[in-house]
């Protein structure tokens, strides 16, 4: 089934791109046509597109990896951190820093200096304190807050960036193009689409445009998330399945990785078995006579 039909595209203005005058000739393949000195985009080319990046990003967040959202636009940001929160995702929609991604290990640190903030307000250190060290912390936290807040969960680097105006953005792309990490985004007439792996010709600028595809992407993450949850589920019960058939026939359980480590047996001896195992192979390989 279809993630949109051409008339949801229409209506939620999809399909208005940028002033002719402004736009990207890398573009050209994705343009219909112009009206009244603006660029029209091919939604017919928009629904093919869209359904690659929603079935690529979906296989992503299926293998049990993060997709880290980047909208730093004024109507965008609200729309991507709501949407990033309802997938249990990272997001970046204050402002991006130089290095998010190429100096993860120092935003690390900053993350986990808001951690530890937050530690003293719970173990008492915050109360002894001055009132002036307690606003400087305050004002600190709050700073942090806005511009790590949406990654404070993010421990390894995200498996791929979906990203709302590559122009605006261009350090991030910039960054996920150095370490080789996905790209999916809105890319608008007045944008180069040729360094994003997965672009979604689209009006980058309108919020019903915006909303609609986000929500799609949205929608596609939950997919994954669900059929990741189920295989493991699946999995659980055809391996209690099997140990159960193991039982009923009289086998004896397979040996755990934990018991498999050590030749000794709680006893600090070797297995009784193993040992007279051991002796037996000896003997055959001594010399006669000896």
């Amino acid at each position: 089934m279809a993630r949109t039909t051409y008339q949801e595209l229409l209506d939620a203005g999809v399909h208005f791109g940028h002033l002719t005058r402004k736009w990207d000739p890398k573009m050209a393949k994705y343009i219909f046509m112009e009206r009244n000195g603006i660029h029209i985009i091919d939604l017919n080319k928009t629904l093919i597109k869209l359904e690659e990046a929603a079935s690529a990003i979906k296989q992503v967040v299926k293998s049990g990896r993060k997709v880290l959202f980047v909208a730093t636009k004024k109507q965008a940001k609200d729309i991507v951190a709501a949407q990033a929160k309802t997938v249990n995702m990272p997001f970046v929609t204050e402002r991006w820093l130089g290095g998010m991604l190429t100096n993860f290990a120092t935003v690390r640190k900053s993350i986990k200096k808001m951690a530890n903030i937050d530690k003293m307000t719970k173990d008492g250190t915050y109360s002894v304190l001055s009132k002036k060290e307690k606003l400087m912390i305050q004002r600190e936290r709050i700073k942090l807050e806005n511009l790590l807040g949406g990654i404070a969960d993010l421990n390894r680097l995200p498996a791929a960036l979906f990203i709302i105006d590559v122009k605006k953005e261009h350090i991030a792309v910039s960054e996920a193009l150095k370490l080789n990490i996905p790209t999916f985004a809105m890319v608008d007439t007045n944008s180069d689409p040729t360094n994003i792996d997965f672009p979604i010709p689209s009006n980058d600028d309108a919020t019903k445009s915006i909303s609609l595809i986000t929500e799609i992407i949205g929608k596609a993450i939950q997919e994954g998330l669900e059929e990741r949850k189920r295989d493991k589920e699946e999995e659980a019960e055809r391996e209690a399945a099997a140990a159960k058939a193991r039982i009923d026939s009289g086998e004896e359980p397979e040996a755990t990785a934990e018991e498999t480590k050590t030749d000794t047996d709680a006893s600090g001896k070797r297995p009784r078995k193993k040992a007279e195992a051991e002796i037996a192979t000896e003997a055959d390989n001594t010399p006669d006579g000896e």
